[in-house]
């Protein structure tokens, strides 16, 4: 089974999964949102992705993430009932892993049904699933925060699924006025938080 790999990020795949190409062969890999932007690379440009690889019996897919911790909360996710791969995703593209733990333990089902496809019944079953899984992960989330604060609030005074979208890119490391610039360019923000944040990122990758 494949754990972990370093390449280049090459481009990203019409279903949002990333193209990594590691000597010569490219691998398609499924991230949660964001995780480029969170991936850190080397002198080369390269970057490492942790990976899971889950297999069924008609097909083996890869699913990627900026560090350890996040794999491993992938994978604590995956054991939980009724949550699958594409379900776990979505879960760590809308929250962080710490954010995550701290909802856990205040079983603040809200946080949770922000994120889409998370309805009322399963964030509140998953809160329930998760209670006192995710403590040593938090820890080791906590300890790789930069020792700096990071900004918290939306760059600019927005409301809405602006709001939800400009704290979403604060969260992955982008500056203020970055998420400014995305947000001017984004259209129709009554879309759904996904999309929005999607082409935020593409617009930052430009």
């Amino acid at each position: 089974m494949i754990g972990r790999l370093t390449g280049s990020v090459d481009g990203v795949e019409p279903d949002g999964a990333l193209l990594l190409t590691v000597g010569g062969v490219g691998y398609e890999v499924h991230v949660p949102l964001g995780t480029e932007g969170r991936l850190i690379k080397d002198e080369r440009g390269h970057a490492t992705v942790h990976v899971h690889t889950h297999a069924r019996e008609d097909q083996l897919s890869l699913f990627g993430f900026a560090s350890a911790v996040e794999k491993e909360t992938f994978r604590t996710l995956l054991h939980l009932s009724g949550v699958g791969p594409k379900l776990a995703l979505a879960v760590l593209g809308g929250i962080a892993v710490l954010e995550l733990a701290e909802a856990v333990e205040r079983a603040d089902a809200k946080v949770l049904t922000r994120i889409p496809g998370v309805g009322k019944r399963t964030a509140e079953r998953m809160l329930v699933d998760l209670k006192g899984k995710l403590g040593p992960l938090a820890l080791e989330a906590r300890a790789m925060m930069p020792r700096e604060p990071q900004a918290t609030a939306s760059p600019r005074d927005l409301k809405g699924q602006g709001a939800l979208v400009a704290d979403a890119l604060v969260r992955m490391g982008f500056k203020p006025g970055e998420v400014d610039r995305a947000l001017a360019g984004v259209a129709d923000l009554d879309r759904p938080l996904g999309e929005l944040v999607r082409d935020a990122l593409a617009l930052l990758s430009r």
